[in-house]
């Protein structure tokens, strides 16, 4: 009889920053882990969006460009709408 397996689906970590041949993720939860930078997809970067993708024990890994632009957007507008009050404003993301 076969093994029936749990179908995680998908799940996105961001890569949060890289020293060396480390990678420092945030995991869905929130918490964060150190991976090999061998195993992310080649030329990820710091703030890339990984969508991983794991169906019927087939694991599909890749960087999100869509997902990626799309928080970094998120993420300026919430910026620029705290600096909306302050004199000066002067901080990018």
């Amino acid at each position: 009889m076969a093994e029936e397996r749990e179908e995680l689906g998908v799940s996105y970590v961001v890569v949060d920053g890289i020293e060396g041949r480390m990678a420092r993720v945030e995991l869905p939860d929130g918490g964060t882990e150190d991976w090999r930078l061998a195993s992310l997809p080649s030329g990820v970067q710091e703030g890339d969006v990984i969508r991983i993708d794991v169906q019927a024990g087939d694991v599909e890994i890749k960087i999100d460009h869509e997902e990626t632009d799309r928080r970094h957007a998120l993420g300026q507008r919430q910026l620029d709408a705290l600096n909306a009050g302050t004199p000066d404003g002067d901080i990018n993301l």
